[in-house]
């Protein structure tokens, strides 16, 4: 008896399909709450479309009066208010940061004591008592510089400036500080290794490095410091809601007027949120491998992307 050694028995020599394995069909997930929680969204909508639809709105005078002169001038003085505050906010955190962190206890308790007092106090109340400190003071005495009345020295564009600027170096002073704290402690003393003063190691070591966790966070700041400008209104500062709130008045569309009030503070919030992506993208270089895309850059991925998936659809 003489066995084929050629020969094997088992699944081996089952025939293989000419077209080789049959490919599998994947069968998409569907997600029936993406599609509810939409239908939901969307009746909430044009819910809500309908409702001021309904009501008793004078939706003309908005277009009418939106590049009124009055409403114009209050634009200006809300970024030159806004501008301004943020200016003296970022100069006094930058100050109160570096005070924070200084090994002198006496300096470190005066910065923890100014960021304790106007980080726990509401900015309308320091609003309304630097415009009432004349119940108070009737003169200002600074000797031979300067001596008059307080309520002549103290401007509502001076209540402004103080009672937002003064109250924004406390967040800033945190902010800068978390910067500050982020870079690592080698690169400063590498730079003292060096040769290099403490002043010169800040400015460029340390800073440059820290502005890219400061950067985001100031950004944030500066929106909500122009939003935030509304409440000087309060102290007879003419800026954009006060325009909108005195055209209302005298023309008997208050509801308009602040909804054209809303219309131009989502117009300059949306300009500073590009203006803030570009600043994040700029000191985001040599952090990231590749920097993130520009709006117009996604806008074109988005298009691509839907291109291709309806081509290849289209071709199954």
């Amino acid at each position: 008896m003489t066995v084929d050694v050629n020969k094997t028995d088992g699944p081996e020599d089952a025939p293989t399909p000419v077209g080789g394995p049959e490919a599998i069909k994947a069968i998409p997930v569907r997600h029936y709450g993406r599609y509810v929680s939409a239908v939901v969204a969307v009746a909430l909508f044009f819910s809500i479309v309908y409702a001021f639809a309904q009501g008793k709105i004078n939706w003309a005078a908005v277009p009418d009066n939106f590049f009124d002169d009055r409403i114009l001038d209050g634009v200006g003085q809300t970024l030159l208010l806004t501008v301004l505050s943020m200016a003296i906010g970022v100069f006094g955190g930058i100050v109160l940061a570096v005070m924070r962190l200084s090994k002198n206890p006496v300096v470190s308790s005066i910065a923890w004591s100014y960021i304790w007092f106007f980080r726990g106090t509401p900015v309308l109340v320091q609003l309304m008592v630097w415009f009432n400190l004349g119940l108070v003071f009737e003169y200002i005495n600074l000797g031979p510089i300067y001596k008059d009345y307080w309520s002549s020295f103290m401007t509502p564009l001076l209540t402004a400036l103080l009672g937002l600027g003064l109250n924004e170096a406390a967040y800033m002073a945190e902010i800068c500080r978390a910067g500050l704290l982020s870079v690592d402690e080698g690169q400063t003393e590498a730079s003292h290794a060096l040769g290099m003063s403490h002043n010169k190691t800040l400015r460029r070591i340390v800073i440059p490095q820290a502005m890219r966790v400061i950067v985001p966070p100031t950004g944030n700041e500066v929106i909500n410091m122009l939003k935030t400008t509304s409440l000087v209104s309060a102290v007879q500062f003419y800026e954009l809601l006060r325009q909108a709130q005195d055209i209302g008045q005298t023309s008997g569309a208050p509801v308009e007027m602040l909804f054209l009030a809303a219309a131009w503070y989502l117009i300059l919030t949306t300009v500073f949120s590009i203006g803030q992506y570009y600043l994040e993208r700029y000191y985001a270089r040599g952090s990231t491998r590749s920097l993130p895309g520009t709006p117009l850059q996604k806008i074109r991925a988005n298009i691509l992307s839907l291109s291709n998936r309806s081509g290849a659809e289209a071709a199954r």
